[in-house]
């Protein structure tokens, strides 16, 4: 039976936002209202006639209201198949009614969760009475509308339900308990019971939005789902202008995104970044000085790139933008003038964050390989001046060091094998993706002359620079290649069997080098 009109509706809610609209129009239309606590005192102070659910089963609401629904009078009203005559027969022997309509929502467990509650209140959080109706209701939806979610009120409302609506209603019920109890299960693994990877690690994630358009190639389809961890993501940022984003926006995005909070605490800064690689970095005494220095490492793979910046942006800084071709521009936010100047520019994405992730929180990343999934703590990782060993003879000067550490962590996110040189706070050169560590040197150092060669400079940004190597130099060769291309500092992680030779080799050029002793692999 396709059409089925609502007698009869169990409204139990913890949001009550809409649901008193709802009650009206159901009653307008003869329906039943039968409700729980606080909903039944919410419709009884709009004028509505409610009838409480113990006056349907028979039994008061006890144990602090645990019980108040889980009973054979709400779950035979429920799960009855109307036109089997033996169900027909235990619903009259019984006196079980109908039950055509169910709006729920659960208990706000998350929430609970995330505001900090004490492990008593978040476990008084877990909804037992109305994960059970919405999961009767949605396996019976050949008679029953299960309605989860206040946007769906209007289907409902007219008073009577099509198959196809209770369908798509028992699809996202079951989503929203299987969500539900995926967070419910992850707090008692992670928080409560400290389980870094649980034996099943349940992933509760949301579609943001429609489809996108195609996935990373056109002959693929993708979709944005977003997580619930309240962390400030490309996904959640406010799309001023342009184009919806595509799979490549927002993974290149991302990667701005990522690289950019790793300086949320320093002085202006601009990152550019292409094919998820950062092709230009740097902090200076403006946005816009900072935009030029990052443009001026790799102005070729800068046109049609993707910046994010750790400032609100301005004027200066936006023109110096939309002086070129760009994708999408991130910012925590811009001023008028700058909103201005990009509104000129149609077709660019501009993403306001309002702030930046911190790049040492918690969590995991998760990779799809054939039969299963690798899944790993985030690199939060970072080190400061006092973790790093000086190996040289020479000790290195406080601006090599700040060199040091300014092109250790743009190496951070930098594909493997990740050379990166940098010379008072910018990068000269930035090798990365290469299937050896020697070519990822030779590489930055060839796009560090000839980014010299297009602005004119005498020499490139390399004479003089710091390198960063993601990992360990296994042999000699990759140090001696940025010795050629003038870097006069070198930062690594060591701990290759080699690295005495490599330490010689440091100190024949007159090399300062320190070790970090952590690795940044970025596959």
């Amino acid at each position: 039976m396709s059409i089925i009109p609502i007698r009869r509706a169990l409204l139990s809610v913890s949001d009550k936002s809409g649901i008193v609209d709802l009650a009206t129009a159901l009653a307008a239309k003869g329906v039943e209202l039968v409700s729980t606590g606080g909903t039944a005192k919410a419709l009884r102070d709009a004028g509505l006639d409610v009838r409480d659910i113990s006056d349907l089963t028979g039994f008061p609401e006890m144990m602090d209201g645990r019980v108040k629904t889980l009973h054979p009078k709400v779950h035979g009203g429920l799960l009855a198949v109307r036109d089997d005559a033996a169900h027909a027969q235990s619903m009259r022997e019984h006196d079980i009614g109908a039950i055509d309509l169910v709006v729920v929502n659960l208990y706000p467990f998350e929430q609970t969760v995330a505001k900090g509650a004490g492990r008593d209140e978040v476990v008084e959080n877990i909804d037992i009475g109305g994960p059970s109706m919405v999961r009767s209701a949605a396996k019976n939806h050949a008679y029953v509308a299960i309605v989860t979610d206040p946007a769906d009120y209007a289907l409902v409302a007219r008073g009577e339900t099509d198959l196809a609506e209770r369908k798509r209603l028992a699809a996202k019920a079951y989503a929203l308990t299987a969500g539900y109890d995926g967070a419910i299960a992850r707090w008692f693994a992670g928080t409560d019971q400290g389980e870094a990877f649980p034996a099943t690690l349940p992933l509760t994630l949301r579609r943001a939005g429609e489809a996108l358009r195609y996935g990373e190639n056109p002959h693929q389809q993708a979709a944005f789902y977003a997580s619930s961890d309240g962390v400030a993501g490309i996904g959640q940022a406010r799309q001023v202008q342009g184009k919806a984003l595509s799979y490549n926006n927002y993974n290149d995005a991302d990667a701005a995104l990522e690289l950019v909070a790793e300086f949320r605490e320093a002085g202006p800064t601009c990152v550019i970044v292409k094919h998820a690689n950062p092709c230009g970095v740097a902090t200076a005494a403006t946005l816009a000085e900072a935009y030029q220095a990052a443009f001026a490492c790799d102005t070729v793979s800068a046109f049609g790139g993707i910046i994010a910046v750790n400032r609100a942006l301005d004027r200066a800084t936006a023109e110096a933008i939309t002086g070129i071709f760009t994708e999408v521009v991130v910012a925590p936010d811009a001023d008028d003038d700058a909103l201005a100047l990009f509104a000129a520019k149609k077709n660019l994405r501009l993403l306001l964050t309002g702030a930046l992730p911190d790049p040492r929180r918690d969590g995991l990343t998760a990779k799809s390989i054939a039969g299963g999934w690798l899944v790993q703590s985030r690199d939060g990782g970072a080190v400061a001046r006092a973790d790093l060993k000086v190996v040289t003879k020479r000790q290195p000067s406080e601006q090599e060091l700040a060199d040091c550490l300014f092109a250790w962590t743009v190496a951070k996110h930098v594909k493997s094998n990740a050379i990166v040189y940098a010379k008072h706070g910018a990068t000269a050169g930035v090798g990365a993706g290469q299937m050896n560590r020697l070519e990822s040197a030779r590489i930055a150092a060839w796009k560090a002359k000839d980014a010299a060669d297009k602005a004119g400079w005498a020499e490139p940004r390399t004479i003089g620079s710091a390198v960063a190597s993601d990992a360990f130099f296994p042999f000699a060769d990759g140090l001696l290649a940025a010795v050629k291309a003038g870097a006069t500092a070198v930062i690594q992680p060591g701990g290759s069997i080699r690295d005495e030779e490599v330490i010689a080799a440091a100190d024949a050029a007159g090399l300062a080098m320190v070790f970090t002793g952590m690795r940044h692999f970025r596959h």
